[in-house]
């Protein structure tokens, strides 16, 4: 199996074009929270709405902010090529609009300011020390981020479930029928979160019964919304420490589902956690793995969103995974005795769902 592209293809530049290059990025603090700002406080709406432009004292006016608060912001975010300036007005571009329209865009804002942007001051700390030292100085001492995702202050809980969600729950309707096709009647749900896949499953096929596995902290979470549901007699749950490799999965599933799971751990844990699933399964079972690997993608945006994510692992989630590639992933497989029979590729958000089995 190859990747679709290799991302990140250098180009030539001057050497003028590579100086202003890096000074975006040692400036990129100041321009991100501008930027944020401008839209947070209705500075670009206000321009979208007057496409005659407005002058800083305009927006001054109507976004009820000091003039010298809307002149800094919207100098820096004319360096970002957000807005633009002619004849003294202001005007949104294209780029602006992105901030204005794009859930994504919001989601992925919301996410890095609530809950990584802090924490990124201890980036180094934590890869000294693989360890989470942003999570710790900045949310409370725990080991790892996840017994603490229902008990975050507001608002980076709600920006750390928004960004979870959106980039899963879209790939969920599209990857419900190669799941299914073989009629599986029991499915285990490894890392279930709050119970989105389980629930959905449910909904899907009257029959089947799905185990979730998680933490106790999300296990409770996820009882609730079953409940909300209407599906406690079909979704039990169960919590089982991933990271105690000595512990065996309960025996007999048709299929074990995995969703932007396995990026959670470091490769070795990976390993053993595939090592258990194969354990799990029934002789014609299935395992499906639902991930986006930035070496997968068919643009480098998406690639660039990816690859810089794994940062968020490192200094908030664990200190020692990361946004894999889809070559990371294969070897993985290949050692815990699972082969590829089936991939799924450029689905929901840039996700690849693999199929594996025994190897025969």
């Amino acid at each position: 199996m190859k990747s679709i592209k290799q991302p990140f293809k250098q180009s030539d530049q001057t050497a003028q074009e590579a100086i202003y290059d890096a000074q975006k990025i040692a400036f990129s603090p100041m321009t991100f929270q501008a930027v944020r700002i401008a839209w947070k406080r209705g500075l670009l709406k206000k321009l979208d709405k007057n496409k005659a432009g407005l002058t800083p004292k305009d927006v001054a006016e109507s976004v009820k902010m000091s003039l010298y608060g809307v002149r800094v912001i919207l100098e820096s975010c004319l360096s970002a090529n957000v807005v633009s300036l002619k004849d003294e007005r202001y005007y949104i571009t294209k780029v602006g609009k992105v901030f204005l329209y794009s859930e994504m865009t919001q989601i992925n804002m919301n996410y890095n300011h609530d809950v990584n942007y802090l924490g990124m001051f201890y980036l180094e700390e934590s890869i000294d020390n693989a360890a989470p030292e942003g999570l710790k100085k900045v949310f409370g001492d725990y080991n790892t981020i996840y017994p603490a995702l229902t008990s975050l202050p507001e608002p980076a809980k709600s920006s750390w479930f928004a960004f979870d969600h959106y980039y899963s729950d879209i790939a969920f309707p599209s990857i419900l029928p190669h799941v299914f096709k073989n009629a599986p009647k029991k499915i285990m749900d490894i890392g279930g979160n709050t119970g989105k896949f389980s629930i959905i499953s449910a909904n899907y096929n009257a029959d089947v019964k799905v185990t979730i596995v998680d933490i106790p902290e999300q296990i409770a979470v996820a009882k609730t919304e079953i409940s909300k549901a209407g599906f406690n007699s079909r979704i039990d749950t169960i919590h089982i420490d991933m990271l105690d490799h000595s512990l065996p999965l309960p025996k007999g599933y048709d299929v074990i589902w995995m969703s932007q799971f396995l990026d959670c751990f470091g490769d070795n844990d990976i390993i053993g956690i595939l090592k258990r699933a194969a354990a799990a399964i029934t002789k014609n079972g299935k395992i499906f793995i639902l991930e986006t690997y930035w070496d997968n993608q068919e643009m480098d945006k998406a690639a660039f969103c990816i690859v810089n994510t794994s940062l968020y692992f490192t200094a908030l989630a664990n200190g020692t995974s990361r946004m894999y590639r889809l070559s990371d992933m294969l070897k993985f497989t290949d050692i815990a005795n699972l082969e590829v029979i089936n991939t799924v590729e450029n689905t929901g958000m840039g996700h690849t769902l693999l199929e594996l089995q025994l190897k025969k």
